[in-house]
């Protein structure tokens, strides 16, 4: 039976379907406009779909609906093969679809580290100092108790140990030092001191920073371990003016032209004069705040000149004259940077740390 002109019109109106639906998929250019194309031939509105009820209606003879049945279905599976395979060219057959890798991008570099907040001040530190003709020396964590105690008027039976006496090795002979007195980890870089005294001859000055360690219980201003930076400078005629020069110098390139320092008697075992330095509240000027407790001033570090008995250990003869000085780089950062908890420099939180270039 030769197919009626209404079967006929129906192979040609898919024909022309087909021929758009695949010129479509063609032009799409993303995974967008691949919906699009879909919904428009292949959605429960589409216009492939609506061949399909034209196909359950009574309109076509047996032989006519099964003839244009299965070029109905043949247009359908041809549309979606085209479909998944524009899918997997990633949404458009151009070498250079909109997400598709452009190989004429230059490569993208890692991100790169940055120092510690610890790391950066100590860094800044030291350079104020070597602006003035201070060397840079590091020394062992690990110290004999000889260098770290004895050699810097630290006796055995002396009451400022207490203080100090902290982390020691098992007493394992492989472990102690040569001269039998116990290994320990470093409570200051003054031994540091001690072992650069010991092989050279003034006159010099030298910056030793580094990291220490004590027994101190873990709280928002104190930790078992922090980061000192110690100077020593050994001369004839050296006196506390020199002391007060430098660091004065430094407190001015530190933290501003506007910021004192004042001396406070102290005691410490290794100088004689002794002295504490205040430093003028850098967050209200010195007015008082809750920072510094409404007295204008910060602790901030230990001076004064050397004892004689110091030199004495060392083999430097009577009368050598020199001024020493040590300060925490945490409480300097905290100072600088305005953060309360001393454990932040430790906790790794890289909400802290991303906030130092």
């Amino acid at each position: 039976m030769p197919p009626s002109a209404d079967s006929g019109d129906r192979e040609r109106e898919l024909e022309t379907l087909l021929s758009q639906a695949l010129e479509a998929l063609a032009q799409a250019k993303d995974s967008a406009a691949l919906e699009e194309v879909r919904i428009k031939f292949l959605g429960r509105k589409g216009t492939l779909t609506a061949q399909f009820e034209h196909l359950r209606s009574n309109a076509l003879g047996a032989e006519e609906k099964a003839r244009f049945g299965r070029k109905l279905n043949d247009a359908k599976r041809r549309i979606e093969e085209a479909l998944q395979q524009k899918r997997r060219e990633g949404g458009s057959s151009a070498p250079h679809a909109s997400n598709a890798p452009d190989l004429t991008l230059p490569g993208r570099l890692p991100e790169a580290g940055r120092l510690h907040p610890v790391t950066q001040t100590i860094d800044e530190i030291t350079s104020i100092f070597r602006s003035i003709g201070f060397s840079v020396v590091d020394g062992p964590e690990l110290e004999t108790d000889h260098n770290n105690f004895t050699a810097l008027n630290f006796p055995a039976d002396h009451p400022s140990r207490d203080g100090f006496d902290t982390f020691y090795l098992a007493k394992d002979p492989p472990r102690w030092s040569e001269d039998g007195t116990p290994l320990l980890l470093r409570t200051h870089t003054s031994p540091v001191q001690i072992r650069f005294m010991k092989r050279r001859k003034p006159p010099f000055m030298i910056i030793v920073p580094g990291r220490v360690f004590r027994r101190d219980a873990v709280d928002a201003a104190h930790c078992f371990q922090f980061h000192q930076v110690e100077g020593l400078t050994v001369g004839p005629g050296i006196n506390f003016g020199d002391l007060k020069g430098v660091l004065d110098f430094w407190t001015k390139r530190m933290f501003g032209p506007s910021s004192r320092l004042r001396f406070r008697p102290h005691y410490f075992p290794f100088t004689e004069p002794s002295a504490e330095a205040d430093l003028s509240c850098v967050f209200c000027n010195a007015q008082g705040c809750r920072v510094c407790g409404q007295k204008g001033w910060l602790e901030m570090l230990g001076c004064g000149m050397v004892h004689p008995n110091v030199f004495k250990a060392v083999g430097y003869p009577p009368g050598t004259t020199g001024f020493a000085f040590g300060m925490g780089v945490e409480r300097i950062a905290m100072f600088r940077y305005g953060i309360e908890d001393i454990r932040h420099f430790f906790e790794n939180d890289v909400r802290l740390l991303s906030q130092f270039p």
